[in-house]
């Protein structure tokens, strides 16, 4: 178990728990029932109105799960001079901490890995020993049942805000070329959390996501909490049989903003771990992200055109929590 001293707990971000409170009863997370046949206008109301939702019937094997979670904390307990053969990331590989090259910094530990099958396991080989592949098998199976529930829910979408082709968007994470990523996070208890004085220590800061979808599976603590509109910072119930389901910043610019890319956070458990695996599905490098034309006809474009890999580089310039689309906005001439 990592302890906090003092001096320490200074470098980490501290919020207030007297966070904002929301003017009216918060609703509750959007639960959305893949196999239903109104599925699709369910999905298209949580874009819009929160950017975020949970799933269920969505396909994916248990038995992928528990045993891709298995894997994971078998690796976050091992001593950290073990872990640490496999890093720092560059960008694939184990992190502890540090959060990017800017100065973020969190309560966390992860391991950041390509969704390329063919994505050469020889740097975690150290620390999983001489043959990796159970571990390499458990991410391939579980990433594969993530993407294709990803590309379910954007067709479905798709089809929601009457688009055709329905695969407009889901073409993009099945490319060969996907710029696709996975993460695995491991969040260990705060044990001097109580030392805060009414403050909340920052596991992962608010940030929105800057692919097109983001689904995140994670086991039974608390801890994620996401941005309603008007600012107000809501904590979410962790459900460990549901995926929750976040827009990205790329989805945003697709939709020209009918869809909202979500920002969210992870606090600190001062008891229990918690783990999360997360499918970030972006597309290939070279791909145009603008709104398409069907959805900006009788308005403006909201977005200048730009690649993806234009968008990756500048937002991973930033800091977590700037507006990383701020600089590809249009501005309206006054």
């Amino acid at each position: 178990m990592v302890v906090l001293s003092k001096p320490a707990m200074e470098q980490f971000c501290l919020v207030k728990n007297s966070c904002k409170s929301t003017t009216l009863p918060f609703p509750g997370v959007p639960l959305i029932d893949l196999s239903k046949p109104d599925s699709k206008h369910l999905l298209v109301k949580a874009c819009q109105e929160f950017g975020f939702f949970k799933v269920i019937n969505h396909g994916v094997p248990s038995e992928f799960i528990s045993k891709l979670e298995s894997e994971a904390i078998k690796f976050f307990s091992l001593p950290l001079s073990e872990k640490e053969k496999s890093c720092p990331p560059d960008p694939f590989g184990y992190g502890n901490k540090r959060i990017g090259q800017n100065g973020d910094v969190g309560w966390l530990e992860y391991i950041l890995l390509t969704t390329n099958p063919e994505f050469n396991y020889q740097k975690l080989q150290s620390v999983f020993g001489v043959t990796p592949e159970k571990f390499q098998g458990a991410v391939n199976d579980y990433i594969s049942a993530a993407k294709k529930m990803a590309c379910e829910i954007l067709e479905q979408l798709a089809e929601g805000l009457k688009i055709q082709p329905k695969n407009v968007f889901s073409k993009l994470l099945m490319d060969e070329q996907s710029d696709s990523v996975f993460r695995l996070n491991h969040y260990p208890p705060c044990p001097d959390i109580q030392e805060l004085h009414g403050r909340n220590l920052i596991g992962f800061g608010e940030h929105t996501d800057p692919q097109i979808i983001s689904v995140l599976r994670s086991n039974n603590t608390s801890g994620l909490q996401i941005a309603l509109k008007d600012g107000n910072w809501i904590s979410i119930p962790p459900d460990q049989n549901s995926f929750f389901i976040n827009v990205g910043d790329s989805l945003q610019v697709l939709t020209n903003g009918r869809f909202k890319s979500v920002r969210h956070r992870v606090l600190a458990n001062s008891i229990k771990s918690r783990v999360s695996m997360i499918y970030f599905g972006g597309p290939p490098l070279s791909e145009k992200i603008a709104p398409l034309p069907s959805l900006v006809e009788g308005e403006d474009s909201l977005y200048k055109e730009f690649t993806w890999f234009e968008y990756k580089k500048s937002a991973y310039k930033s800091r977590l929590a700037d507006n990383r689309l701020g600089f590809f906005e249009k501005i309206a001439a006054s």
